[in-house]
Protein backbone atom coordinates (compact mmCIF):
# COMPACT_ATOMS: atom_id res chain seq x y z
CA UNK A 1 0.00 0.00 0.00
CA UNK A 2 3.06 2.13 0.42
CA UNK A 3 2.52 3.07 -3.80
CA UNK A 4 -0.87 4.28 -2.97
CA UNK A 5 -1.36 8.08 -1.24
CA UNK A 6 -4.18 7.70 1.00
CA UNK A 7 -6.02 11.57 0.73
CA UNK A 8 -8.87 10.57 4.10
CA UNK A 9 -9.23 7.91 6.00
CA UNK A 10 -13.04 7.21 7.69
CA UNK A 11 -13.70 4.53 10.15
CA UNK A 12 -16.80 2.89 10.14
CA UNK A 13 -15.91 -0.16 12.28
CA UNK A 14 -18.43 2.22 15.07
CA UNK A 15 -22.29 1.75 13.25
CA UNK A 16 -24.21 -0.86 11.50
CA UNK A 17 -25.69 -1.43 7.63
CA UNK A 18 -27.21 0.75 6.02
CA UNK A 19 -25.35 3.32 7.84
CA UNK A 20 -21.51 2.12 6.74
CA UNK A 21 -22.06 3.11 3.52
CA UNK A 22 -23.90 6.42 4.26
CA UNK A 23 -20.66 7.38 6.43
CA UNK A 24 -18.04 6.27 3.57
CA UNK A 25 -20.33 8.07 1.06
CA UNK A 26 -20.01 11.31 2.65
CA UNK A 27 -16.70 10.82 3.14
CA UNK A 28 -15.89 10.35 -0.52
CA UNK A 29 -18.16 13.19 -1.59
CA UNK A 30 -15.81 15.31 0.52
CA UNK A 31 -12.94 14.80 -1.61
CA UNK A 32 -11.97 16.10 -4.87
CA UNK A 33 -12.53 13.73 -7.66
CA UNK A 34 -9.30 11.03 -8.33
CA UNK A 35 -8.27 11.53 -4.49
CA UNK A 36 -8.07 8.54 -2.57
CA UNK A 37 -10.35 7.23 0.71
CA UNK A 38 -9.52 4.42 3.22
CA UNK A 39 -12.26 2.68 4.74
CA UNK A 40 -11.68 0.76 8.14
CA UNK A 41 -15.10 -1.48 8.46
CA UNK A 42 -16.21 -4.70 10.48
CA UNK A 43 -16.17 -7.88 8.88
CA UNK A 44 -19.23 -9.27 7.79
CA UNK A 45 -22.11 -7.35 6.07
CA UNK A 46 -19.85 -3.95 5.63
CA UNK A 47 -17.00 -6.35 3.79
CA UNK A 48 -20.24 -7.44 1.76
CA UNK A 49 -22.14 -4.73 1.21
CA UNK A 50 -19.80 -1.52 1.56
CA UNK A 51 -17.45 -2.34 -2.18
CA UNK A 52 -20.09 -2.87 -3.61
CA UNK A 53 -22.33 0.02 -3.02
CA UNK A 54 -19.12 2.31 -3.68
CA UNK A 55 -18.45 0.36 -6.76
CA UNK A 56 -22.48 0.82 -8.18
CA UNK A 57 -21.55 4.73 -7.35
CA UNK A 58 -19.10 4.69 -9.83
CA UNK A 59 -15.58 4.56 -7.55
CA UNK A 60 -12.73 2.72 -8.20
CA UNK A 61 -11.98 0.02 -5.63
CA UNK A 62 -8.37 0.21 -5.54
CA UNK A 63 -7.70 -2.40 -2.69
CA UNK A 64 -9.55 -5.09 -0.08
CA UNK A 65 -6.61 -5.39 2.52
CA UNK A 66 -7.56 -7.19 6.06
CA UNK A 67 -6.68 -6.20 8.79
CA UNK A 68 -6.16 -9.67 10.44
CA UNK A 69 -8.34 -8.18 13.58
CA UNK A 70 -12.18 -8.92 12.41
CA UNK A 71 -11.41 -5.37 10.26
CA UNK A 72 -10.52 -4.69 6.97
CA UNK A 73 -9.48 -1.33 5.26
CA UNK A 74 -10.67 -0.90 1.47
CA UNK A 75 -9.21 1.84 -0.30
CA UNK A 76 -11.19 4.05 -3.02
CA UNK A 77 -10.30 6.11 -5.42
CA UNK A 78 -13.56 8.72 -6.06
CA UNK A 79 -14.34 9.13 -10.15
CA UNK A 80 -15.80 12.14 -11.07
CA UNK A 81 -19.35 12.13 -11.59
CA UNK A 82 -20.68 12.48 -14.77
Amino acid sequence: MADIKIDDTVDITDVVCPVTFVKAKVALEELEDGEVLAVKMNDGEPVQNVPRSIKEEGHQILKLEDNEDGTYTLIVRKVEEE
